[in-house]
């Protein structure tokens, strides 16, 4: 298993601080918001991780350095925002052939991804695409999650002026070793239009997706200064960590 990190972008929604230094440089509580997007990874069992950066890579270069011991650390620039599938590929050489987490950056959650990254890297057949999806008071501005019938997820719809439930996918998602085929097709059909849902849905066709709801936990988009003001509060309450591993009730820390 490998992750990447998707830190790319202008970081429009929080100017004029992002003019100075890169949106996940900036503070949650006392640490930067990157140190709890990789704590989540860590804890995840994930040593091999590749950052995407925009012309502040060299900032957040400097503050991951090389990474914990025993990790590999890969660092590639986002010269000018060209989609997500530009700057997935620029990722490419470092994680194609591995099954992978792809992380964007302003997402932090407290749920636990280890648990599922230990049965994607295990399972003997490739086991499809993980997503994450929670209940929002403003689907319109996410993915949005279709059900069928029965419950089960069946389509998805990207910002949808009236969305079909209030179920919205987040940006941390498990894909297989079949990820940069599946992403070439769809590219390839729908060209600069393409987003991380056309991957999603290609997956649902196959119906190699299973959804994990996270309604139990906490979830924030940390892409504006009210969402990084709220997410300081619950740092400061200990509820987001941006530690690599877990303590437990006087243990030592486990990785």
């Amino acid at each position: 298993m490998k992750a990447v990190l998707v830190a790319g972008g202008h970081g429009s929604r929080l100017f004029p601080f992002t003019r100075y230094t890169h949106k996940t440089l900036l503070p949650l509580h006392r640490r930067p918001v990157i140190d709890y997007a990789l704590a989540t990874i860590r804890r995840a069992g994930i040593k091999d991780i590749t950052i995407i950066g925009n012309q502040f890579i060299g900032q957040i270069a400097q503050h991951v350095g090389t990474g914990l011991p025993g990790e590999n650390i890969h660092y590639v620039i986002e010269e000018e925002p060209r989609g997500v599938h530009h700057a997935l590929n620029l990722a490419r050489p470092h994680v194609e052939g591995s099954r992978i987490l792809i992380y964007f950056s302003d997402n932090i959650v407290t749920y636990e991804l280890d648990k599922d990254v230990e049965a994607w890297k295990n399972s003997v057949d490739p086991p499809g695409c993980l997503l994450l999806g929670r209940t929002v008071p403003d689907p319109e501005r996410f993915g949005v999650a279709v059900f069928g019938d029965s419950g089960e997820i069946v389509d998805i719809i990207e910002k949808p002026v009236e969305p079909p439930s209030a179920v919205a996918i987040g940006g941390i998602y498990l894909f297989d070793e079949n990820f940069w085929r599946i992403m070439d097709d769809e590219y390839n059909q729908i060209g600069n239009k393409f987003t991380i849902t056309d991957v999603n849905r290609h997956y649902l066709r196959e119906q190699k997706v299973k959804l994990v709801n996270i309604d139990d936990y906490q979830w924030l988009d940390c892409g504006t200064p009210d969402a990084l003001l709220e997410a300081s509060v619950l740092a400061k309450k200990g509820i987001l960590s941006p530690e690599p591993c877990n303590i437990r009730d006087g243990d030592s820390a486990l990785q």
